[in-house]
């Protein structure tokens, strides 16, 4: 079960005569005046207030650019000079809107995305409005907003449903904005970490026939498709973009590495836990000693979690841990650190400052938890570089475009981009970098048995 599943699972149930949109609003949402005179108190979300389905619909299709405003408008021109800034430096983006802002491939192709609202996604969504799509947005983290970002999006009259700072409840009911469209309901899917997949798959069903495929963007909504997959429930073709090689070792490599030193700077001294005896061979290899978390909480000063698995960090472990030691994650749900162990048995609980939280032990020890437990690279600093999630959204554009112009081509299950694509993607950030490509010669091309512009390595090479 999901970690979506688990919270929608714990919120009140609806009158079954209410709609999707009847449902409790966020009390922030309502800037906008035109709502106001329908404004009901919900009956199912205590503190929260109805708005009619109708009423809402009108707002959203002829008010939208207002209506969707998220945390305050008045970033956009901030959030726009970021954009331009952010514009230079993804150059595949760029490239991919030379290439089809005239033929708009996506023509027709209604994108619900739930993806981080940072400065590269409001890049990411406009790339896919200039190859003729049209698109609703929420963030797939409830810190992950880059409010500026998501205000400038906004601005331009595009539908998104995200700040900084949401409830869990603000973060399902922000996700199911995004589902209808003025013409219809979704067809198109860009997720990243499955949460978007879930819903759709459990609570709209029947929306399920008319979506032509899915493109998941990290390793835990990989893991949550192939496991949907293998029961059997998986129904909807999807694109695998996070094992793309130009997305894994570019963006969860070098992006990881750099976003997470911004976060909470490089330890001295690493000690690595590992399950899979080839990647602790590899970290043996590389220098770093490997034993396991029973042994490594007592020794540590700061921790980062990056399994995509849970209770990676539990209630024993921080029992052992030095005073003040800092905990932090970086994988993509808040399941790897059992926060709930802290707030449950934590003598006292003090907030240092936005995402910084130190719970005073019983034995007397403290512990320094970021982010409550969730991203520390885009809930304390600001994520990827720019150039490097260019790659990774070149990625993403491209497996929209081949599920929403080949659908025969792809049955339903998991599928990768095609190797010649993903060379593709490389090539065109070879250029910032002042990088020039040998050419193979028709002799050179023939001797190797391959065509001269590619595909040049088999689909089952490793790079």
């Amino acid at each position: 079960m999901s970690l979506l599943h688990r919270r929608y699972l714990q919120q009140p149930k609806k009158p079954s005569q209410k709609t999707s949109l009847d449902m409790g609003l966020p009390l922030k949402l309502y800037r906008n005046k035109r709502l106001t005179h329908h404004l009901t108190p919900s009956t199912s979300h205590p503190g929260m207030l109805s708005v009619p389905p109708a009423a809402v619909y009108q707002v959203i299709h002829s008010f939208r650019s207002t209506y969707c405003v998220p945390a305050d408008i008045s970033l956009a021109a901030w959030g726009r000079k970021a954009l331009d800034l952010a514009e230079n430096e993804m150059p595949g983006l760029m490239h991919m809107r030379e290439m089809y802002s005239a033929s708009k491939p996506l023509k027709g192709a209604r994108i619900a995305g739930c993806l981080h609202m940072t400065v590269e996604t409001a890049v990411l969504i406009e790339t896919l409005v200039a190859l003729g799509a049209e698109v609703r947005w929420s963030s797939c983290n409830i810190f992950s907003t880059q409010d500026h970002a998501a205000a400038a999006i906004a601005k331009a009259g595009i539908p998104v449903y995200a700040w900084k700072g949401e409830t869990d409840e603000e973060y399902l009911w922000c996700i199911e904005q995004t589902l209808y469209f003025k013409d219809g309901p979704l067809n198109m899917i860009l997720d990243d970490g499955g949460d978007l997949t879930n819903l759709i798959h459990t609570k709209y069903p029947q929306l399920l026939s008319g979506i032509r495929g899915i493109s998941e963007e990290t390793t835990t909504g990989v893991h949550n498709l192939y496991k949907m997959m293998a029961n059997g429930i998986l129904k909807v073709p999807a694109i695998n973009v996070n094992d793309s090689v130009t997305k894994s070792k570019f963006d969860n490599l070098y992006g990881c590495r750099e976003s997470l030193i911004d976060g909470i700077k490089r330890a001295t001294d690493v000690i690595i836990t590992e399950i899979d005896p080839i990647n602790a061979l590899q970290a043996a290899m590389e220098g770093y000693e490997v034993t396991t978390m029973d042994e490594a909480c007592q020794e540590g000063n700061i921790f980062v979690t990056t399994t995509g698995c849970i209770d990676i960090i539990v209630g024993e472990h921080f029992e052992q841990m030095k005073d003040d030691a800092i905990v932090c994650n970086i994988g993509h749900f808040d399941v790897e650190i059992d926060v709930k162990w802290l707030n449950e048995n934590a003598v006292e609980k003090v907030n240092i400052k936005p995402q910084v939280d130190r719970y005073l032990l019983k034995n007397g020890r403290r512990i320094i938890l970021l982010a409550e437990g969730r991203l520390v690279n885009l809930g304390c600093a600001m994520g990827h570089p720019s150039f490097v999630m260019s790659n990774s959204f070149t990625n993403q554009v491209l497996a929209q475009i081949e599920l929403w112009t080949h659908p025969d081509k792809y049955p339903v299950g998991v599928h990768f981009l095609p190797k010649k694509l993903d060379e593709a993607v490389a090539e065109a950030h070879l250029g910032k970098l002042n990088v020039k490509l040998t050419k193979l010669t028709e002799k050179q091309a023939q001797y190797l048995g391959m065509p001269r512009e590619g595909p040049f390595k088999p689909d089952h090479y490793r790079y």
